[in-house]
């Protein structure tokens, strides 16, 4: 009996040892995924940049993290490049050209609409300076809206005149180009308010 107990308790024992290590086995296994993962995840968040020849080892930000701050971006850029004009046919179809990369059929409507009532005309004939500058841009990132608040400014040889400009629109995430730098689409724009603020004659 004792040796039959005896060969029983080694039975057991080797059993609970064949399980354990079993068990051990698929946890090394596992860990060795989760580890590769992580180092496959990260290596594709590493990329290298050439400085004077020599490549450097950098690391890509978090996307998501600077989305907001590039639509916001995206969104100046191109006011910025379509309210900057000034007297010279030239620079206003190269500002317009770059201006109409970043957004849908409605940047060209409007374009189109402007060009119509003359108003690319009149600011070569008065021989303006339009500038614009950004109050602020509210975006809703649920819904990828924003309302853009800016004012803009006409430098006119006898008048100075300063408009309110509220604009709202879409933004569609599109992939990244040399002529749309940030990937965003600005889609069904349309402007809410462009009345003016001041007008101040010019005396000389």
């Amino acid at each position: 009996m004792a040796v039959v107990k005896n060969i029983e308790k080694k039975i057991k024992i080797n059993k609970v040892t064949s399980i354990g290590c079993l068990v051990l086995s698929v946890i090394i296994v596992i860990a060795g995924f989760i580890f590769s993962y992580k180092q496959i995840k990260d290596a594709r968040k590493s990329i290298y940049i050439l400085d004077n020849g020599v490549p450097v080892l950098v690391k890509q930000t978090d996307l998501l993290l600077n989305r907001p701050v590039e639509y916001k971006a995206q969104i100046d850029m191109f006011h910025a490049l379509f309210f900057t004009l000034s007297a010279d046919d030239d620079y206003i179809k190269s500002q317009t050209k770059k201006a109409l990369y970043l957004i849908d059929d409605s940047g060209m409507k409007e374009y189109m609409n402007l060009k119509e009532k003359g108003f690319y005309n009149q600011i070569i004939s008065s021989n303006s300076v339009m500038t614009i500058k950004a109050d602020s841009i509210v975006l809703d990132e649920q819904n990828l809206k924003f309302t853009y608040y800016g004012k803009q400014t006409i430098n006119r040889k006898t008048q100075l005149i300063v408009r309110k400009l509220i604009t709202e629109g879409f933004l569609q995430d599109l992939p990244r180009s040399p002529n749309n730098p940030h990937g965003v689409l600005i889609e069904k724009w349309k402007t809410l308010d462009n009345s003016d603020i001041s007008v101040k004659e010019k005396f000389r």
